[in-house]
This record gives C-alpha cells, sequence and structure tokens, in this order.
C-alpha cells in the first residue's frame, strides 16, 4: 500500500507540469550514450511515447557521428576533421545521408511503433524542411591566426520550413528528424544536430529544448562534480567559452541553445542521456537535472 501512495504521489507532483506543457512542443535532440545503450534506447523511446500520450508534442532530431564513422572505417576511408567538422566529399556524404536517413532514422521510428507511438522519420530534404549552404571549417596556424578551409558538404542551416513537422504532429505522429539538409541545386548539406534541433525549436516555437548528452551537464570545473552549474545565463555564455569552462563538443549544444532562446523558444536544457528516464526527471519533478542555458541577467 505505500508503494502505491508513493507512486500516486509522484503522479500528483507531475500534475502542474504536465499542465504547463500540455499542447507545447518540446524538441529532443538525441544522441551519445542513450542511442547505443539498449536499456537506455528504450527508457527515451519511452518518455518521448508518454509525453505525446499526455498530450505533448514532442520532436526528436538524432545524430549519429559514431555510425557514420563506423561505416567509413568498414569502407576503408578515413575520417578527417578540420574544426570539429568532418570533412565530407561527395562520397562521403553519400554514406552520410544513407547511415543517417536509411538505418538511424529509420531504426529510431521503428523502436517508437513497436513500443506503442506512432512515429514518421523525415530528413531536411522532405519539404524543404532544412535548407542550407556550404559551411567553411576553421583553424588557427602556430601563430593563431584564422584560418578557412572548404570542407565540401557541410552545412549550416539557413531556413526550416517547419510544416511538415506541424503537420505530422497535427495528425498524432512523433516527427523524427535526421539532420541532413538540402541546398539550392538539392545537394545534401551534413549538419550538426545540434544546431539543426536549436534551429528546429526557434522555428516551432517550442516550449522547450532538450539536448541529451554523456555528462551530467556544464560544470565550472569539470574535474569537481560539486560545480555544476544549474542555470547558466546567457550573459555568462561568452566569457564561460573564452574561460575554457564552455569547449569543444559542448561549445555547439550552448550555442543552440542560445540561438533557440533568443529564437523564442521559452527553456532549453542540457541533461545526462546516460540516467535512465532523464527527460521526465527533467519536466515532470521538481528537482529536475541538468543544466538549464537561457536563465535571465542578474
Amino acid at each position: 500500500m505505500n508503494n502505491a501512495v508513493e507512486k500516486a504521489g509522484i503522479l500528483i507532483e507531475a500534475l502542474p507540469y504536465i499542465r504547463k506543457f500540455y499542447g507545447k512542443t518540446v524538441v529532443i535532440k538525441y544522441g551519445g550514450h542513450a542511442m547505443v545503450n539498449d536499456d537506455l534506447k528504450q527508457a527515451v523511446i519511452k518518455d518521448v511515447i508518454l509525453m505525446k500520450l499526455i498530450g505533448i508534442n514532442p520532436v526528436i532530431v538524432h545524430g549519429g557521428g559514431p555510425e557514420i564513422t563506423g561505416m567509413l572505417k568498414r569502407l576503408d576511408i578515413q575520417s578527417q576533421f578540420v574544426g570539429g567538422c568532418r570533412v565530407t566529399d561527395s562520397a562521403t556524404m553519400e554514406i552520410v545521408e544513407m547511415v543517417l536517413v536509411g538505418k538511424i532514422n529509420k531504426e529510431i521510428v521503428a523502436l517508437i511503433n513497436r513500443h506503442g507511438g506512432k512515429a514518421v522519420g523525415l530528413s531536411g530534404k522532405d519539404a524543404n524542411l532544412i535548407q542550407a549552404a556550404r559551411k567553411l571549417g576553421k583553424s588557427y596556424d602556430s601563430e593563431g591566426n584564422q584560418q578557412m578551409h572548404d570542407i565540401g558538404f557541410v552545412g549550416d542551416v539557413t531556413k526550416i520550413n517547419p510544416e511538415i513537422i506541424e503537420t505530422v504532429t497535427a495528425k498524432g505522429y512523433i516527427p523524427v528528424v535526421a539532420p541532413v539538409g538540402v541546398g539550392d541545386e538539392g545537394e545534401s548539406y551534413n549538419i550538426n544536430a545540434d544546431y539543426v534541433a536549436g534551429e528546429i525549436a526557434a522555428a516551432l516555437n517550442a516550449g522547450k529544448l532538450i539536448l541529451l548528452t554523456d555528462v551530467e551537464g556544464i560544470f565550472e570545473d569539470y574535474n569537481d562534480k560539486s560545480t555544476l552549474i544549474s542555470e547558466l545565463r546567457l550573459d555568462e555564455v561568452e566569457e564561460k567559452i573564452s574561460r575554457g569552462v564552455i569547449s569543444e563538443g559542448m561549445i555547439p549544444k550552448v550555442e543552440c541553445c542560445v540561438k533557440a532562446i533568443k529564437g523564442g523558444v521559452n527553456t532549453t536544457h542540457i541533461l545526462d542521456g546516460r540516467i535512465p528516464h532523464s527527460i521526465l526527471l527533467e519536466m515532470f519533478t521538481d528537482q529536475g537535472i541538468g543544466t538549464m542555458v537561457g536563465g535571465k541577467a542578474q
């Protein structure tokens, strides 16, 4: 009986949050360990289905860098990176699109459908969802001078056309988006999934953007777990990047959060996807987890 009462208390605690997000869109950038570990996969998918069933509209944007690297290795193609971006010639782009759109996207869709949800897989080519232009790679010489490089079919988002997402959402489906954009001539572009998630969240005027990562959040000192930053204000971001508090792969995540907030998204969160049901913990409990990016300046 006590266990049943405790479960009822959890549901009551969630009630104001369910009311708050009812009818709202929540964009989830799905990546990291949560895409690899089977138990975590199941937890994420069940979280997303539950959100849909209680009247919230989840949109998944997924990455797939490790699987792309693995496929390139199997084909004996060496991966090169400039400024953290994969150099992507036309042959590599074909493989990137095959892995992201043809494999990972459909696996996520199938998993949602198998657990009782209804999902539709999309890429940026569907209804010109993600329009893109070529992105140049940045590097620095020994004297610290910035140099720009042509890195092939790596893209920046120029425009999001959200109608297709809005249409399938209204019909009761969960959109699952692969971060492949389309250029003016119909060419494909490989785009950082964090940036795509931020742009889509802004275009949909989402109530929340959630980024699943392999860390607990942002730390003032990564070696001291007591320094977790629970709320990062926009006016703090530039300074923390310059000091190296925010570095490497965390930079695009924070930048996409900033872009989303400036584009009208209410809140953005960086969560540890290694924690089962981390999405539900953040959305429906008083405590919350991870780092919220976009708090008001004091």
